[in-house]
């Protein structure tokens, strides 16, 4: 696709994305580059803050677009996926291409491992066949200064023909030098770009297809079956190239591998003397850590570990702010209904204002603010540090016999933190059959929000009552073991959907183990409290308002001398005594539709006939009032086995209708956790009485 510019001169139409343009004068650059380079560091080093995100055109992949000025000239920078090629296998490969492919910039710089540069010039010089006006970003040069990787830029920068910048994103250095060669490529080229030269078969075989005036790229292209000629005369050239490859012995399965390699080859040659190692086996430190991460013996073990060390800092480090801020939130509460008093507001308006709406609100955040800051950071950090893809690749395997993608590993511990966000990582998958059992089975691994139930309620009747003052560390493992039945369920609904309703053959999960970083560890707490923890807390909250209200209604208005509460629980109660709950608490998970940390306030109040939320801190109490109302060891466990599988909150919901524009798909994200959750719970309930 060509530039088009509007009527206005302000938006301009760039391989299918909108880009808005503030003057005709302005800069578009693409920023290019493989997975796990640094590219958005890069982006976010030279935009700052001025950036906003949106889709490509018909697409639900994302892209982050942002501007900054050099000598009085706008410059809008396009990050457009991470790709290892321009032969797409992904959707998100095939906009990377598409982008690059229709020459719809200024410039385009790509960014490339300094620790590996041989591998990612690749990309270069794909991108070269293209166009002349690039820029190569070699990324992360004190990394490999610290490996013992040295790079002669010079020498890369005159065998490509191009300006070659050596940078740390992360530190910003090397960026004025940067932003200067963007700046003259832009606006003259390269006068002397390296272009590929393959086999003399290859090269002979090109030339049919040239005389027609054909693009190389497109020539390409074609002779690799990735596209085909419209016009006659192309296609006549095209049939003439495949024939005299043919009769060379050269079928068209075999060019893509025979122009792959020759690529390789090149990439090499241009790094020969120009990149030296102290220690040729300088990832052996890596590779020394994988064997043991990814050992499918000690890999499973390991993360469980790593993942209850992080729950058990997350439980025991909540607790005091949790309650501190739950004291200085509700501290506003008499303030609140004075000031409404001062305005002559009628009582049950005032009580519905600040004892539902404002009360369900401050709980929620009381609840899940604490957590999530401390959660999500370290989250962050084991991404940063590489941990993530290699939980990734152990679980690989079991979702290939599962008939799904391993991506949905990353998506699944997404979900962990906030299965919205979850649902919405689920993008990165490229199947639309394996995006779609991601989507409906990522509900099943418990979020923040479920985990002050199952952390509670095990306390409680597990480790609080039998292990004294090591309770934070079992409730730990409790919640470890907890989330490996939500993996487990994962695995199953995964495969039962595969057999079923959305059969197929599992894709191919490609994917690089980035090397091990250290974690910047200040922009990780600035950028998990910024881009997840609030962000999750608004949309919680917005949801914890109106339901707030819905529940004190419920509590406090009667018929035929009961509340609506008392109706409905009663109503509630047979299928709630058959699952092992009760009618309150079954009623508590409905009402806790909104937001999953008000389900255990809610069956509070109903045991305690209350009109509002009641928040109690006294473990020994909240046992005895538990106990009071019927609750058994089996109670719990059924309580936590309903928390994990059950219908995802609203904001889930609302995420999924989004991602899938389907009813039928969103209702099936409801149903099947749910009635899942249900059978389990059943079946523990009968099984356990049989022993009790």
């Amino acid at each position: 696709m060509g530039l088009t510019i509007a009527s206005t001169g302000l938006h301009t139409l760039s391989g299918e994305l909108e880009i808005l343009k503030s003057s005709p004068s302005d800069k578009i650059i693409a920023l290019a580059g493989n997975p796990n380079v640094g590219k958005s560091t890069v982006f976010n080093a030279l935009t700052g803050l001025h950036q906003h995100t949106g889709n490509w055109a018909g697409k639900t992949v994302e892209t982050a677009q942002g501007t900054y000025i050099y000598k009085e000239t706008n410059y809008i920078l396009v990050d457009i996926p991470g790709t290892y090629s321009l032969k797409a296998r992904s959707k998100e490969e095939e906009i990377a291409r598409d982008f690059i492919k229709s020459n719809s910039f200024d410039a385009v710089v790509v960014v490339c491992d300094g620790t590996c540069l041989e591998r990612n010039l690749n990309l270069v010089i794909q991108t070269l066949e293209i166009t002349d006006r690039v820029v190569l970003c070699v990324n992360l040069m004190d990394e490999a200064k610290r490996k013992g990787i040295s790079i002669n830029l010079s020498k890369i920068s005159k065998r490509l023909g191009i300006p070659a910048i050596g940078v740390c994103a992360k530190n910003k250095k090397g960026f004025s030098a940067l932003i200067s060669a963007v700046s003259k490529v832009s606006k003259i080229g390269n006068p002397e770009p390296y272009k590929m030269t393959y086999p003399e078969k290859i090269e002979t075989a090109l030339s049919f297809l040239e005389k027609e005036y054909v693009l190389r790229h497109i020539a390409l292209s074609y002779l690799e079956g990735e596209a085909v000629p419209q016009k006659e005369s192309e296609k006549d050239a095209l049939r003439e190239a495949l024939s005299y490859l043919e009769g060379e012995g050269i079928t068209q399965d075999k060019i893509s591998d025979i122009l792959a390699s020759s690529i390789v080859l090149r990439c090499e040659e241009i790094c020969l003397d120009a990149v030296s190692f102290e220690n040729p086996d300088y990832r052996g430190f890596d590779r020394k850590i994988d064997k043991i991460l990814t050992n499918k013996f000690l890999g499973y073990p390991i993360m469980l570990l790593l993942l209850a060390f992080i729950f058990w800092l997350t439980v025991t480090g909540a607790n005091y702010p949790s309650a501190l801020l739950s004291s200085f939130l509700m501290g506003f509460e008499d303030d609140l209904i004075n000031i409404l008093n001062l305005i002559n507001t009628p009582e049950i308006i005032s009580d519905m204002l600040v004892l539902g709406v404002y009360r369900c609100l401050a709980w929620v955040v009381s609840v899940m603010l604490p957590p999530m800051a401390i959660f999500f950071p370290l989250f962050t950090l084991l991404e940063d540090l590489g941990f993530l893809p290699r939980v990734a690749f152990n679980l690989d395997h079991i979702f290939k016999k599962c008939k799904t993608c391993g991506k949905q590993a990353l998506t699944m511990c997404m979900g962990l933190g906030c299965n919205a966000a979850g649902v919405v990582g689920c993008r990165i998958i490229d199947s639309p059959r394996e995006r779609l059992i991601a989507i409906l089975t990522n509900a099943l691994v418990p979020c923040n929000g479920r985990f002050p139930t199952i952390i509670t309620v095990m306390t409680i009747f597990f480790a609080g009552s039998f292990l004294g003052g090591f309770s934070s560390v079992f409730s730990a493992l409790f919640l470890t073991l907890v989330i490996a039945l939500g993996i487990s369920l994962t695995f199953f609904l995964s495969w039962l959907l595969s057999k079923t309703l959305l059969k197929g053959t599992p894709s191919v999960f490609c994917m690089e183990l980035p090397p091990y970083r250290k974690p910047l560890i200040m922009k990780t707490l600035v950028r998990s409290l910024l881009d997840r923890t609030l962000f999750v807390l608004g949309r919680a909250a917005a949801v914890a308002a109106p339901a707030g209200l819905l529940i004190f209604l419920m509590a406090n208005f009667k018929v035929g001398g009961e509340t609506l509460l008392f109706h409905l629980s009663s109503f509630l109660d047979p299928l709630g005594r058959l699952m092992g709950l009760d009618g309150c608490l079954l009623l508590a998970f409905i009402l806790g539709f909104p937001a999953n940390e008000i389900v255990l306030p809610i069956a509070i109040m109903a045991y305690m006939s209350g009109g509002v939320l009641t928040e109690i801190t006294d473990m020994v109490f909240l046992k005895d009032l538990l106990l009071a109302n019927g609750w058994t060891p089996i109670t719990a466990i059924c309580t936590v086995i309903f928390s994990v599988a059950h219908f995802p909150c609203s904001t889930t919901c609302l995420t999924i209708y989004k991602e899938t524009k389907s009813i039928k798909w969103t209702a099936l994200a409801i149903f099947l956790p749910t009635i899942l959750g249900m059978v389990l719970c059943i079946l523990v309930n009968l099984i356990g009485n049989l022993f009790i």
